[in-house]
């Protein structure tokens, strides 16, 4: 048997001890709350979790974080179905025909919908993982320093390229994430860069309270201004248990959605709202149901729900295999990861398969918890959406003081966090994506030490990015995906 299949059944095993049964259990309750919040998103959730992650054991934090990663991407489908406010941004789809329902009194059979949407494309994806993981890691393996050198060029391009409305602002902000990533000891020769004689620096900047400020602090700030918005929220919830014929429809566009999610989810920097609307547009056109789409149809919220939550195994593939995050989410889990030692790539595999064995049995049970938690909870839902603003946002902002300092165990971390935090909300503002600027800071580094490697290896001959196949192969596709990006864009 495989060395990964022997972990997953060992991991299995191990996780079924109810301590950490609750513990991910507890990760998805927290990720249901936080999701049903308008405007906090998964990568806020687990860096709000943070401050607690460092009390337990490394592998219990991860599968903690994972538990919020899944249970926020079906949470975001409550307000997108309640008040035709999405959640999260990849729950935006959900909103076409999931708020219509609600209209007509089907609040109730639309949050069901979403729950067994989200439960298939979970554990489809989960499987996916499984299965897809273990033989890219094989792959990836056989790479060298240039290799590697080139694949983290491929995600940048990738990454600045698609996200944003704008790509040449997607590249500016790349490109300051690379700056700043330099700050520091210099990953090759060992000696300091542009830290201006400050001591705090010399380990460059402090990437946890980087991440709190650009996602939690900028979002209490854009709460702050929106203060005085109200939400009609729908506190009639009918009949929730969808009827034999429901769920075989149901069923059948999740298989769809979830088939499409996974595909798009391991794209890096594609993301779930790409996901979810290709998949919604694409069902529309197969279904008999398709010219009822938009006027309130359980296809059209089981399709991108479905869709929705199997981005995230799919998410997980680049990252755990190669290191490169999938979407903004995985990007934060990976900066997380390295703080806790955890380097995701194809070493993980072979050094540290007990983990990735509890990590990839973890989908699975986290599947299953939103399934039971989403059909539960659906009656009490929109008790969620009444936790006033005043309440919450300085409870978030209490919390992101407390990880800046956590981390650092002094005010420098905290001043990073908020400096951040008014630089990531004037980004966004001003039509700035964060994303690029975060993922260039974790692989800038990463990708200047591999290409720091790859010349002691050649004494200094650049040809080698070049005369490698797999290297060339994916400079190629960089250069491809920046062409793409701009002609997109023109």
């Amino acid at each position: 048997m495989d060395i990964i299949q022997v972990s997953l059944w060992q991991g299995l095993k191990e996780i079924l001890d109810p301590q950490i049964l609750l513990y991910i259990f507890g990760g998805v309750v927290f990720g249901f709350v936080v999701g049903a919040l308008p405007g906090l998103s998964a990568s806020t959730g687990i860096i709000l979790f943070l401050p607690l992650a460092y009390q337990i054991p490394a592998a219990e934090a991860i599968m903690v974080m994972l538990g919020i990663y899944g249970g926020t991407m079906f949470a975001g489908s409550i307000p997108a179905i309640l008040i035709r406010t999405p959640g999260t941004p990849s729950a935006a789809a959900t909103t076409l025909d999931g708020y219509p329902m609600a209209q007509k009194g089907e609040a109730g059979l639309a949050l069901s919908t979403s729950a067994i949407a989200s439960f298939v494309g979970s554990l489809l994806s989960a499987i996916a993982l499984f299965l897809v993981a273990p033989q890219l890691a094989r792959i990836a393996l056989k790479f060298g320093p240039p290799e590697f050198f080139a694949l983290v060029v491929f995600g940048l391009t990738v990454i600045a390229g698609v996200t944003g409305k704008d790509a040449l602002k997607g590249l500016i902000a790349a490109l300051l994430g690379l700056f700043l990533g330099t700050i520091g000891m210099d990953p090759v020769m060992g000696y300091a860069r542009f830290n201006f004689g400050s001591y705090a620096l010399q380990g460059g900047l402090p990437l946890l309270p980087v991440m709190i400020g650009l996602f939690a602090v900028s979002q209490v700030l854009r709460d702050i201004e929106r203060a005085g918005e109200k939400y009609q929220v729908t506190s009639m919830i009918n009949r929730v248990w969808l009827l034999p014929e429901q769920l075989k429809r149901v069923f059948k566009a999740s298989l769809f959605g979830s088939a499409l999610g996974v595909g798009i989810g391991a794209i890096p920097g594609i993301g779930g709202s790409i996901a979810t609307f290709v998949a919604y547009g694409q069902y529309r056109k197969l279904s008999k149901y398709g010219e009822e789409f938009g006027n309130g149809v359980i296809e059209g919220v089981a399709v991108p729900e479905a869709a929705n939550n199997a981005t995230t195994g799919g998410a997980l593939i680049p990252l755990l295999t190669l290191g490169i995050p999938g979407d903004i989410v995985t990007a934060v889990m990976l900066g997380i990861l390295i703080l806790f030692g955890v380097r995701p790539g194809p070493m993980l595999f072979r050094e540290q398969p007990e983990l990735v064995g509890k990590l990839f049995a973890s989908m699975f049970v986290i599947a299953f918890s939103i399934l039971g938690l989403g059909l539960l909870g659906a009656r009490f839902s929109p008790l969620i959406l009444r936790i006033p603003k005043r309440i919450l946002s300085p409870l978030v902002l209490l919390l992101c003081v407390v990880g800046a300092y956590a981390v650092s165990s002094s005010a420098f971390g905290i001043a990073v966090a908020l400096v951040f935090g008014v630089a990531g909300y004037f980004m966004e503002k001003f039509g700035f994506p964060v994303a690029p600027l975060l993922i260039s800071m974790i692989l800038g580094p990463i990708a200047e030490g591999e290409l720091g490697r790859s010349l002691l290896i050649s004494r200094g001959d650049w040809s080698i990015l070049v005369t490698r196949p797999i290297s060339l192969g994916f400079l190629i596709l960089a250069g491809l995906s920046l062409v793409f990006a701009f002609r997109k864009r023109t």
